[in-house]
């Protein structure tokens, strides 16, 4: 049996415009791709960093962190105390029940969910709106930002996977 082709080639998603559909696309292939290349690490090997690469359960916290504070930004908001407080929290094994490969990996289902819902509510008249990115409110649209949430993950992914495969 072959396995499935790669989500984008799925064919349309049902209740996303195609305009806002290839960040789900992405979504789904990081959920993919992340369960199969981080099966069987122990705890020592996702927080490994390898050849100074920043660590499996890194990017798996990136990835999540990353895409609820853009989302923020899609929906036309700043970020809280919280939300900046968890960027420093991102590189930290920790010991704590939150660090373990089965956690960060629902974490990361949790927030694409919850940004899942959010895109699918997206008006596709509104994705040349106006944004403000950070602290210094940089210029971007809606389309930017779920533009860059696609590309952003899937590049942490690429660099988990490449994590995971020195950790091994």
């Amino acid at each position: 049996m072959h396995p499935l082709p790669e989500p984008w080639l799925r064919g349309p998603l049902e209740g996303a415009h195609a305009l806002a559909a290839p960040v789900l696309y992405s979504f789904q292939q990081a959920r993919e791709d992340l369960a199969q290349y981080t099966a069987g690490l122990s705890f020592e090997q996702l927080w490994a960093t390898p050849r100074g690469f920043g660590s499996v359960g890194f990017h798996l916290r990136h990835i999540a962190g990353s895409t609820e504070r853009l989302m923020a930004y899609v929906q036309g908001k700043q970020l809280t105390v919280e939300q900046l407080a968890a960027v420093a929290a991102e590189h930290d094994a920790g010991h704590d029940a939150g660090a373990d490969r089965e956690t960060l990996l629902a974490e990361l289902d949790r927030v694409f969910r919850e940004a899942e819902a959010v895109v699918r509510q997206i008006d596709p008249a509104t994705l040349a709106e106006p944004r403000e990115v950070g602290r210094q409110r940089l210029p971007t649209t809606v389309i930017g930002l779920l533009t860059h949430i696609a590309e952003h993950t899937q590049r942490h992914v690429g660099q988990a996977i490449s994590a995971a495969k020195w950790a091994l």
